[in-house]
């Protein structure tokens, strides 16, 4: 960790309003696009909002529990940090749209003290964004890989100081992992050591569903259909424990 060079916070917001240099660089973007209708959620982040789906799987928990019906957009990009959102400017150009509740922010687990600080100063910046356009931002809380377990405190440090820094909603899914494996050890929620099983994404969107829309995740189905045409199922005692887990997770927020 001392070997990680450190940058005064002015550094980084100079990094972050490059965008002119940084324009010709190949950004790894997914096309933006608004899926559903109801009430709508722009997702911005990287592969671990991607790889399973986690704003379709989100949308599917809302449609099967009825009441509150969820629009999905999703802008992101492999290995991506917010403070590279800022940099491309197509997450800025899809929040001006405006319109939107909620604007999940997103990036790796920054436990490591630079990139809190990154993860810290790009929040604040999206929040100038969301915040006149009556959105609320979400700090989707990112989980460390499966070789550095003993980060997850920090990490879930770095997402709680993110979302107080600018009044906005933290999705406690790092918090929301550790209950699950305090009731099964045996759960896998990783697929890969960084992307979630399908254990994983079902317990992420049920956070992030259950904290978005104030309700319990209790009683959600097993298996889900998603507006892509996709399935996802996990053995129901499972799904009722990662229920449990996420709001377990969520009660525990102010």
């Amino acid at each position: 960790m001392n070997s990680i060079p450190r940058y005064s916070r002015y550094q980084f917001l100079a990094i972050a309003l490059l965008g002119p240099l940084l324009a010709c660089l190949d950004s790894g973007f997914t096309g933006p696009r608004l899926i559903g209708t109801g009430r709508k959620v722009l997702f911005i982040g990287n592969s671990y909002t991607y790889f399973a789906d986690i704003p379709g799987i989100v949308q599917a928990m809302a449609d099967s529990a009825g009441g509150d019906k969820l629009a999905v957009e999703t802008v992101a990009g492999p290995d991506m940090a917010l403070v590279d959102h800022l940099a491309n400017g197509t997450a800025r150009r899809e929040i001006e749209k405006g319109g939107w509740e909620w604007v999940v922010l997103q990036q790796g687990p920054s436990s490591v003290e630079v990139n809190r600080d990154t993860l810290r100063i790009a929040t604040k910046a999206f929040a100038d964004l969301i915040t006149p356009l009556s959105a609320k931002p979400a700090l989707f809380s990112a989980w460390p890989t499966i070789s550095r377990p003993q980060d997850f405190p920090r990490a879930i440090e770095s997402y709680t100081l993110a979302a107080s820094d600018v009044n906005g909603l933290l999705l406690p899914v790092a918090a929301a992992w550790l209950g699950a494996w305090s009731r099964d050890p045996a759960i896998p929620l990783y697929s890969d050591g960084l992307h979630p099983s399908i254990e994983g994404a079902y317990l992420t969107a049920a956070v992030i569903y259950g904290r978005l829309l104030g309700k319990s995740a209790k009683g959600l189905p097993s298996g889900l259909r998603l507006y892509s045409g996709s399935t996802i199922a996990v053995p129901p005692a499972i799904a009722a424990l990662l229920q449990a887990a996420a709001d377990s997770a969520n009660a525990a927020i102010p």
